[in-house]
């Protein structure tokens, strides 16, 4: 098959859901021997490398504002494809979902994959909104097949674009932990004495409240937030000064292999504060190193199905404040670490998801619709 990939800003290491689910996933179906187009987004991509592990990379323009960025680029995406003739084209997320029917227009088998409600994020003012809420639609009523990310999403597709779709979860790479601290050491961080939280610096990750919550914390840890914001927005420099008040806290900026994997290695409890999530990747990541972990209990959190004391009441300063300091006292029981290994080898398995994604393609082109 020939595979034309559009909705992510792009690959290898760039930040965010999308964009590491399909970092992880094309390789492997490209590796199955089908031939993977990615349209990725100029100003994100810092080569203009034309291939990355068997993937042709397309640089598209994007214009650098976040009310046009993904519309203007899936339908220069799109224009390309035509002239590309693929097989199907994979469209990932919602906003993009708007240009689905043109898709369809030109005559292009589409897949959509919905990884998540993005109109519920805080960043979005109400015409955003309007326009994302008519993305989900679009996508969902007129793609071929739909792939959903979480059992919730399904539910959210069923019942906003009357279709049924594909539950193929996000997946984590089981990692090789680090041995070494050098870009701790760096940053003054110390392994083992600390807190982590890997996510953009935008309001629905409620690293406000975490940093809150930490901060009137008396303990002798430190918090680590690694990420930093697409656009540099008023939240974002107020998240920075907020934890400039607490030499404990230390923000990385984003940061991405080596640096990432020894950040994760040496953490002692992982925090994920989130208004809203599809399927966290972060909080796969985290479970794949071992860790510990407290999750705010919204939907897409609660699915991972964690014991109940590694969820806190979102947006609960208090709640959070007061499990963050009973989680640092205990350790993971074996029970609880079988069953994160279980899930992560059976349910959250890369290798099982590209099977899965390779087998909705050859639905859509076996299909009628």
């Amino acid at each position: 098959m020939k595979i034309f990939v559009i909705g992510t800003r792009g690959i290898p290491d760039i930040p965010g859901g999308v964009e590491k689910h399909c970092q992880e996933l094309y390789p492997r179906i490209a590796a199955a021997g089908h031939e993977v187009i990615l349209a990725t987004r100029k100003p994100y991509v810092k080569s203009q490398s034309k291939g990355w592990r068997g993937i042709e990379l397309l640089h598209c323009h994007a214009p650098r504002r976040k009310s046009l960025e993904a519309i203007v680029h899936t339908l220069l995406a799109i224009l390309k494809a035509r002239r590309r003739n693929p097989d199907l084209v994979h469209i990932h997320a919602v906003g993009p979902g708007l240009l689905v029917p043109f898709a369809r227009l030109l005559g292009m088998k589409v897949v959509v994959t919905n990884h998540g409600p993005d109109y519920d994020r805080q960043k979005w003012g109400v015409v955003a909104k309007i326009m994302l809420r008519l993305g989900e639609y679009l996508g969902g009523r007129f793609a071929h097949e739909r792939i959903a990310i979480s059992w919730g999403i399904a539910d959210l597709i069923r019942q906003r674009c009357g279709r049924e779709s594909n539950l193929i979860f996000n997946g984590v790479a089981l990692p090789q932990p680090s041995t070494t601290s050098k870009f701790l050491e760096k940053n003054g961080i110390r392994p083992g004495g600390y807190l982590l939280a890997v996510a953009r610096l935008v309001p629905e990750k409620g690293l406000h409240d975490l940093v809150k919550a930490f901060s009137s914390l008396r303990i002798d840890h430190q918090l680590v937030i690694a990420g930093d914001a697409d656009h540099r927005s008023e939240y974002s420099e107020s998240l920075k000064e907020q934890a400039s008040e607490d030499d404990r806290i230390v923000m990385t900026g984003y940061i991405t292999g080596a640096d990432l994997n020894e950040v994760y290695s040496h953490a002692r409890l992982f925090v994920l504060p989130s208004y809203h999530e599809g399927l966290p990747i972060a909080l796969l990541e985290a479970l794949s190193y071992g860790l510990p972990v407290l999750v705010s209990d919204i939907p897409a959190n609660q699915e991972v199905g964690l014991p109940g004391e590694r969820y806190f009441r979102v947006g609960n300063v208090r709640d959070l404040q007061g499990k963050m300091a009973a989680l640092l006292e205990q350790e993971m029981d074996s029970a609880e670490k079988a069953w994160i290994d279980r899930q992560l080898t059976e349910k959250y398995n890369w290798e099982i998801i590209a099977r899965q994604t390779l087998a909705v393609y050859e639905k859509t082109l076996a299909g009628e619709q």
